[in-house]
């Protein structure tokens, strides 16, 4: 071993005379330990809400979107075929956005209203797994657990000798807020254009609730629904055309790569978003909230350093002619600097694995902890704390915190190395 890693141990075992410095010492290392236990955390349950509410997101909308500049896509059987030959590309699905408000009985709410295709739009969006969706042929499943979406223009209604109603099911807030049940009869009202070019009126057309689905993220399951392609567009009047295709890929992150692919495939005037820049102002703020929330928290553990650079500046002046003698039995300036950024790093190493033992501990018992037991259940769908440790994170909390303590033993340390030995020795 070397001697200033010896003398180094010595003076953080020895007992200072003034305990003062000892107690600095203490708390200096439990300010960094505070410090970096509660980066671990708050990092880990803002990401595992991200990655949370990432998932919901896509459980409700497919990974990329493909639309036209012209407004319909007229040819989406052939395109919907064409995508899906793109390497990457699991599923591709059309789709019909209309925007209107859905009227009940007991109430009226502003929705928004999507026309599937239920042979392939299972396979793009993953809240529609559990609905039985028919075939191409109309087939409903057999599953009466589970809800259904039957085709264009089957009736849906209890009563059979009454006019037959296309069907529509209800994201489950969205029925709440309408006081709707299953088999009850709702109207569509949207905004419609007539062939006349003077005349414009709006398009009213009845629905009958074929079931529920939730997708644990409230904003859709306040506002969305769901409605066969061809009904569809008999409301939008827009023929054998379509809004657009929505895709499914095979890895989520090669989303802007597959866009790109896409266009490069079909060429104007289609163009293709990913999933990341659909929600970019979304995410891209919770990635700044973290960013910003690692800032706020490493200055906790700058002021943990300062504390450490207060007490290694008391023990030069304590050790002042230990110092002395040291240089005067021949240790240079640099043995000396390093006996002092010995002592500072120990209490930086010890308090951030400290930290980390006890960041990863807490995550840990916050993955299991039941938060409804103090919200009162109003996290929508949420019982536990979502926390997602990534190893890249731990390893930037611990190289930060490690440089800042390294940078708060450099000035105690070249205050020591710079003890005259005469003068110490003589005056001492």
């Amino acid at each position: 071993m070397q001697f200033e890693y010896f003398i180094g141990g010595r003076y953080l075992r020895a007992r200072q005379k003034q305990a003062f410095i000892t107690l600095i010492t203490f708390l200096s290392m439990a300010g960094i330990t505070v410090g970096v236990m509660a980066l671990i955390v708050v990092i880990g349950v803002m990401k595992g809400f991200e990655n949370d509410l990432r998932s919901r997101i896509l459980g409700g909308q497919s990974h990329v979107v493909i639309k036209s500049a012209e407004g319909a896509v007229a040819d989406y059987h052939r395109l919907v075929k064409k995508v899906e030959k793109i390497d990457g590309v699991e599923a591709a699905t059309p789709f019909s956005d209309v925007q209107g408000v859905l009227r009940s009985r007991y109430n009226i709410s502003p929705a928004k209203i999507k026309g599937i295709d239920p042979a392939t739009a299972g396979r793009v969006i993953k809240t529609l797994k559990d609905v039985t969706l028919p075939d191409a042929a109309g087939q409903i499943g057999r599953d009466e657990n589970r809800t259904t979406l039957p085709d264009a223009g089957s009736q849906t209604g209890r009563d059979e000798n009454r006019t037959t109603l296309p069907a529509i099911v209800l994201a489950q807030e969205l029925g709440k807020n309408l006081g709707v049940k299953k088999n009850d009869i709702i109207s569509l009202i949207s905004p419609g254009r007539s062939r006349s070019a003077i005349f414009q009126a709006p398009v009213m057309r009845q629905f009958a609730v074929s079931g529920f689905f939730k997708s644990g993220l409230y904003e859709y399951d306040n506002s969305f629904a769901y409605i066969h392609i061809k009904d569809a567009q008999k409301v939008l009047r827009m023929g054998d055309a379509v809004t657009g295709i929505e895709v499914r890929i095979e890895d989520i992150y090669e989303a802007g790569k597959i866009a790109q692919r896409i266009d490069a495939e079909l060429g104007l005037p289609y163009q293709a978003q990913d999933w990341m820049q659909l929600n970019k102002t979304l995410f891209q703020a919770m990635k700044t909230e973290r960013r910003v929330m690692f800032i706020i928290l490493t200055l906790t553990i700058l002021v943990a350093t300062f504390s450490i650079a207060s007490s290694l500046i008391m023990l030069v002046i304590g050790k002042t002619r230990d110092i002395a003698i040291l240089k005067a039995m021949g240790a240079t300036n640099h043995s000396i600097r390093k006996i002092f950024v010995y002592n500072g790093m120990v209490l930086g190493i010890v308090g951030t694995f400290l930290g980390l033992s006890l960041g990863l501990l807490l995550s840990n018992i916050l993955k299991h902890y039941d938060i409804s037991r103090f919200t009162g259940g109003i996290y929508y769908l949420i019982d536990r704390v979502p926390v997602k440790t990534d190893v890249l994170d731990i390893i930037a909390i611990i190289a930060a915190t490690l440089v800042i303590c390294f940078l708060a033993t450099l000035y105690p340390a070249h205050q020591a190395a710079k003890v005259n030995p005469v003068d110490s020795i003589r005056f001492s």
